[in-house]
């Protein structure tokens, strides 16, 4: 009985602390505010690393960036470019040469007009190697793109230019298929040089500098709550945007969030607790979305790995420690007693339902089984010489301030300890101090997740070759980046696809990471807001959303 009442306090002491989190922001639950504007509240779980758009590599970044600037293409609900800033584009024969033809009326969020320069200025800078994107590497598609990057080439050798204001000729290496589509991707996004170059550490950080050129600009940014956006009076399709304010809000907590949707504090949430999920998507309250991503762990191979513990780093630098360690996951447990949201066990890394470049569905292999192999698991284990777990040093697994991510990683922990005799530890940070760790190479394992830029194989396999920005497992392998670098130039579609599932093998046989499920995306939507397009790249799009009177 006083178990109860203390519970029943908590419930009631943590709806007051949400309800002081919105307090004062509008009235969510009409949608409107006292001068009658649409209000929304979204959440987006973790307050971005940064809303630059030539650093963001983030999910919850992108979220913010792409309402507030606007790309050469858009996408529609299909998932396919269409026009953006760029009215009109020629491609040239060899399929090498872009012409965009920009449209005049695209002005930035103070008014300035949209340039050609702006695009070339912004891509030249992801670029350049003393920004130290790590998206950079998204841009090598371009001519002389990553030998600029990797200082054999100069800048004006890079494959941009504006031959005018309004007037932007690309040309790239190798012919891209997808290109139309990258450049709707935040990296492509044009960020105007003085306001860049004025206040280069902190732009991003000020509504009174934060210029973009997108359907909403910046009113404030309060650090832990909320990034506020409302309509910009500039952008050059106002008359069609029909959401006068988003408010981004950064709740970790999936209680939290949850508890604020439901008491009509917000007006979207994605990835609800997972004990509430399948009666949620059940009553039509949730609906799960297609979403091209994985979650999986990275194993730290780096140098850096031996710094913080130099025994597990000399244990997990066996191929067979591994494999054994991936093979004693019971996948299909973790989907289905532990996330419960519809999510695919992993057998591959790239997630099923991505296209090839050959027009059909990448994923045709199963790498590994759903369920775990603990006999084949032990004996590999025993083979480097741990049998039974006996000797094997201490493993930690870092993730971030989720109660699904802490869910997943004792369901792990528990798995290894049962079925290999191996003991791990938790490291449980906040999502900015996890996204440096990964970055730095500062861990053991470490959780970690990736969304398709595109739909294409690329966009998954790309990551891993040597020195990529977002390779945090310090994985290379020098065939891996061979097969990637031929793929990239490889015409015939056959043979590239070929190519790309070559690299998947070899990734696979390495085994940096492990995989262990397709995401699907999971979103609460207040039935009032339409037309919002819940990309399967991960995106909240909020251009064509309005709400219903």
């Amino acid at each position: 009985m006083l178990k109860n009442k203390f519970k029943i306090l908590a419930v009631a002491m943590s709806l007051a602390f949400i309800g002081s989190l919105f307090a004062g922001c509008g009235n969510s639950k009409n949608g409107s505010d006292s001068n009658g504007k649409s209000t929304i509240k979204v959440n987006i779980a973790a307050e971005p690393r940064t809303i630059d758009p030539g650093l963001n590599n983030t999910v919850e970044g992108a979220q913010v960036i792409c309402n507030a600037f606007e790309g050469l293409t858009n996408l529609d609900k299909n998932e396919k470019p269409i026009p953006g800033v760029a009215e009109k584009w020629d491609i040239s024969s060899d399929g090498l040469t872009y012409t965009f033809h920009l449209r005049k009326n695209a002005k930035w969020s103070d008014g300035k007009p949209v340039t050609a320069k702006d695009f070339e200025y912004a891509w030249k800078r992801a670029l350049d190697p003393k920004t130290a994107s790590q998206y950079s590497y998204q841009l090598f598609y371009l001519k002389n793109g990553e030998a600029y990057n990797k200082g054999k080439a100069q800048e004006n050798q890079v494959g941009v230019t504006a031959k005018d204001d309004y007037t932007l000729v690309a040309t790239l290496e190798n012919p891209t298929p997808y290109f139309l589509s990258l450049t709707s991707f935040p990296t492509y996004d044009p960020v105007r040089k003085d306001v860049v170059e004025k206040n280069p550490n902190s732009w991003a950080t000020k509504p009174e500098t934060y210029i973009s050129n997108g359907p909403y600009k910046l009113v404030e940014y309060k650090s832990k709550d909320s990034l506020n956006f409302e309509k910009s009076p500039n952008y050059w399709d106002n008359k069609n945007i029909k959401i006068n304010r988003i408010e981004f809000k950064t709740l970790e907590n999936a209680s939290s969030y949850y508890a604020a949707f439901k008491t009509g504090e917000l007006d979207l949430i994605d990835k609800p607790p997972a004990a509430e999920t399948p009666e949620l998507l059940k009553s039509g309250t949730a609906k799960a979305y297609p979403y091209l991503a994985i979650y999986y762990y990275d194993i730290n191979l780096s140098p850096q790995a031996k710094s913080i513990n130099s025994d597990a780093a000399k244990a997990l630098s066996d191929v067979r420690v591994r494999k054994a360690l991936s093979l004693a996951i019971d996948r299909t447990s973790i989907t289905e007693k532990v996330t419960k949201s519809g999510e695919i066990p992993a057998t591959s890394f790239v997630p099923k339902g991505t296209s090839d470049s050959n027009g059909k569905e990448f994923t045709d292999k199963e790498y590994f089984s759903k369920t775990a192999d603990i006999p084949q698991a032990k004996k590999l284990l025993a083979e480097a010489g741990y049998p039974g777990g006996k000797g094997f040093p201490q493993l930690e697994i870092l993730y971030n301030t989720m109660q699904g991510h802490q869910n997943i990683a004792q369901a792990v922990q528990d798995m290894w300890k049962k079925n290999l005799g191996i003991n791990v530890t938790l490291k449980n940070v906040e999502r900015k101090v996890h996204l440096a760790q990964l970055q730095n190479h500062q861990f053991i394992l470490g959780r970690d997740g990736w969304t398709a830029d595109y739909d294409d194989a690329m966009t998954f396999l790309d990551i891993f070759t040597t020195g990529n920005g977002n390779n945090m497992a310090g994985y290379s392998n020098l065939k891996y980046d061979q097969l990637i670098s031929q793929a990239k130039s490889e015409p015939d579609k056959a043979e590239r696809a070929g190519l790309m599932h070559q690299a998947e093998d070899q990734l696979l046989t390495d085994l940096p990471i492990i995989p262990i499920y397709y995401y699907t995306e999971v979103v609460c939507m207040n039935p009032k807001l339409k037309d919002a397009h819940i990309s399967n790249l991960g995106f909240f799009i909020f251009r064509d959303a309005y709400l219903e009177k």
